[in-house]
């Protein structure tokens, strides 16, 4: 009605010729906006269509407050009335948000500045604002709006918030449920009442989301357990009416647990139901379990597109006795249009060169589609490390329905660092790195690198680069020149000092997806200083051997990396296997370093690591092994509870020499820290320890290992992996030096 009010004059005017256009009133916007938002010009025909054509493009342009037409003679006089623009955006009173989140908040909103105002702008800005606190759980949080005219039509706006203080989670109850305890329910959400850890975790903070996610926990692990028909009836969260205290009830239905009996395959499988049946995970006789119908339906998937189907459909049924308690499954196939890849695109790269991403590809152009191909080849380019993100969209190609597109999107990521970092451990004390690195350089995707680090034992410098694709088949270059000294420990209260520069060259050969062998040939010269507190041992070495010892050692390795996450695993194993040989120079030697650690899922929280080491080295050609290729033992990343360093042979000035001969077996049980929820970056641990360092002439004998267990505590730090142990000693030995309380940054395993 008030639109037919304002077009109600610009109408009933006989048609004219319009000599001008008017406008009126226009005080800070440009007139060319609204020229050009009419539908006429000086010259056309005007007539009460056209007058009310111009009226709903200029109200549509949302300049405008009021608009009106009107007609002197044959010129047509625009008349209108702007609203405000927002001149300026300013908060006050934040403090759990940046003022620059939540300007942009309001911008992807439409609110920010250069934008229209009125009063629905303010009521849309405190509604985001609340939203932005409600999502991590401030839901007290209030917001005062002070609106401030200026000049040329404009306002600034300023929002106070008064944040008050954080809701948190009081109570969670689960009803419903019989057959599994409340207790075990709630231990499977991550949202959690208060705990002594919750300030870290933040676990009691509400969040829709949360709750959403935590609900299909519950939901997988009836249906994990035959419960088929298990439902969520209800979902009730409250909140205090000081707006401080959450509480959430959760009312579930079990239904009855169902025993598979029967397993159907129904549709097309392409002639090859064995293949396709020995990808069934279901087993009759055991209760159902959605995860293993989940994981059929996916490798059913995989089948088909390793095929060259790439659209096939798998539809799980289930067949439901519910008088004696029965299902059988019915897997319904059909694999659709065999396709074959037309093209492969790349998009989003900005830096890197599409070679470097192609090159990583095992899905060729003009092939038939392969689903385990693809899959590979966006492993293998995410683990480029250069892109935060990857994802592969498969196109049909129209008027082709046997054809696709795959495009490959990527997200590119800062891939230079320049690093400062400290760390402090009980044996080295204070030590101190600094490194720039640089990979992907120049797009290239080769690695150039420039580290230094000092601590009491040892000061390192490494310049090093690699190339990982020397040849077009995958077979990487490293090259390294290095100057390293360390000052191995020495009871007389000084420490020796040993200098090896050096440099070598590396390839590394791909033999499968997982296995890597490695050979390369080096060349460094050990320097034995002739500083105080030098042990006996060393001395008649140097006095025989000379101070300065060159070798060229030829590096031969295999390394086999199946972890899920080498920084915090959980399952999967790692291998590697490494050969020194020296047989040219001053010293000629072999020496073997050998691990092997596999990890265990025992349950969602508890995970068992198994690590065990084997090193051994050898003189050659009648020459003696050695003495600063020794391996050392005890202490962290090797026995804990004896002190770093502390085995093999001991000189008769009382310096830990170490041995050619080295094992170590671990193991530790993590589980998450009481209080934290399902948080994995920090975990409690037990372990048990057992190993030694052998001296030349010993042989090697399990009647030598020392052994230990304890607890420790493993967090996964800002500056790096840290752990800290306590234990004792379980199997040692008189003169063994014992360090009940052990910690470092940056250990291994």
């Amino acid at each position: 009605m008030a639109l037919a009010a304002i077009v109600a004059p610009a109408w009933a005017v006989e048609p004219f010729q319009i000599e001008d256009i008017r406008i009126e009133g226009l005080q800070r916007g440009d007139p060319g906006s609204v020229f050009n938002a009419l539908p006429f010009r000086v010259g056309d025909s005007y007539n009460d269509d056209k007058g009310s054509a111009a009226l709903r493009a200029l109200f549509a342009t949302g300049l405008f407050k009021d608009v009106r037409l009107d007609v002197d003679g044959k010129v047509v006089v625009v008349v209108v009335d702007e609203r405000s623009l927002i001149a300026t955006v300013s908060f006050s009173g934040l403090k759990e948000f940046d003022k620059d989140t939540l300007a942009k908040a309001l911008k992807d909103n439409g609110i920010g500045e250069g934008q229209p105002f009125d009063k629905a702008v303010i009521d849309r800005a405190e509604q985001e604002i609340k939203r932005q606190y409600l999502s991590k759980s401030f839901y007290g949080a209030e917001v005062t709006t002070t609106v401030t005219p200026i000049e040329r039509n404009r306002v600034n706006i300023a929002f106070t918030v008064t944040e008050g203080d954080i809701a948190k989670i009081r109570e969670i109850r689960i009803l419903g449920s019989q057959a599994v305890s409340e207790s075990t329910l709630l231990d499977l959400l991550d949202l959690t009442t208060g705990g002594w850890l919750t300030w870290y975790t933040k676990s009691d903070r509400y969040a829709r989301t949360k709750l959403n996610a935590d609900l299909e926990k519950i939901r997988s692990y009836y249906l994990n357990r035959g419960y088929l028909e298990f439902d969520i009836k209800s979902t009730q969260v409250t909140i205090s009416p000081d707006k401080q205290d959450i509480s959430i009830t959760i009312t579930v239905d079990e239904g009855q647990p169902y025993v598979v009996t029967g397993i159907k395959l129904d549709g097309e499988f392409l002639g090859r139901d064995g293949d396709f049946r020995d990808q069934i995970q279901v087993r009759p006789g055991q209760n159902y379990r959605g995860e293993e119908v989940t994981a059929t339906v996916k490798a059913f998937s995989e089948l088909y597109a390793t095929y060259g189907y790439a659209f096939a459909r798998i539809e799980p049924r289930t067949e439901i006795d519910r008088k004696t308690g029965q299902v059988v499954v019915v897997f319904q196939g059909q694999p659709g249009q065999r396709v074959y890849v037309r093209r492969v695109n790349v998009a989003g790269n900005t830096v890197t060169r599409d070679e470097v991403i192609r090159r990583e590809f095992r899905q060729f152009e003009s092939a038939w589609y392969d689903g385990a191909k693809i899959k590979l080849s966006r492993d293998r380019v995410e683990r480029l490390g250069f892109f935060d993100e990857v994802t592969i969209d498969t196109n049909e190609v129209p008027g082709a329905p046997d054809q696709v597109d795959l495009v490959v999107n990527v997200t590119e990521k800062q891939t230079g660092t320049l690093q400062l970092a400290a760390g402090f451990s009980q044996y080295d004390k204070l030590s101190l790195s600094a490194s720039v690195r640089k990979e992907n350089i120049l797009g290239s995707g080769n690695y150039l690198g420039v580290d230094v680090n000092t601590s009491k034992s040892q000061r390192n410098l490494l310049i090093s680069t690699v190339d990982p694709y020397f040849t077009d088949d995958g077979v990487s270059r490293a090259v390294d020149l290095y100057y390293r000294t360390s000052k191995p420990l020495n009871s007389l209260g000084d420490a020796y000092q040993l200098a090896t520069p050096g440099m070598a060259v590396r390839f590394g050969v791909p033999f499968t997806e997982y296995d890597t062998v490695f050979f390369g040939l080096g060349v460094e010269q050990t320097i034995i200083g002739t500083s105080s507190g030098v042990p006996n041992s060393y001395y008649t070495y140097r006095s025989t051997f000379g101070a300065y010892s060159t070798s060229f050692p030829l590096t031969i390795g295999w390394a086999r990396e199946e972890r899920d996450n080498p920084m915090v695993p959980t399952k999967g194993r790692f291998q590697r296997v490494n050969v020194d040989i020296s047989l040219l120079g001053d010293v000629t030697y072999a020496r073997l370093n050998g691990q092997y650690q596999q990890y265990f899922a025992l349950t969602n929280k508890l995970t068992l690591g198994l690590n065990g080491e084997l090193g051994l080295g050898y003189g050659l050609r009648g020459k003696p092994y050695p003495l600063f290729k020794n391996f050392y033992g005890g202490g962290l990343g090797s026995v804990r509870v004896f002190d770093q360093g502390s085995f093999g042979s001991v000189d008769i000035t009382g310096a830990y020499d170490g041995g050619p001969k080295r094992l170590n077996l671990n193991s530790e049980l993590y589980l998450p820290v009481p209080g934290s929820g399902n948080d994995k970056s920090l975990r409690v641990f037990a372990f048990a320890d057992a190993g030694n360092v052998w001296r030349l002439g010993q042989p090697l004998s399990l009647r030598d290992l020392r052994a230990s267990a304890g607890i420790g505590v493993s967090w996964v730090s800002p500056v790096g992996p840290f752990k800290l142990s306590w234990g004792t000693p379980i199997r040692s030995f008189s003169g063994d030096k014992i360090q009940r309380f052990q910690f470092q940054i940056g250990t291994a395993f």
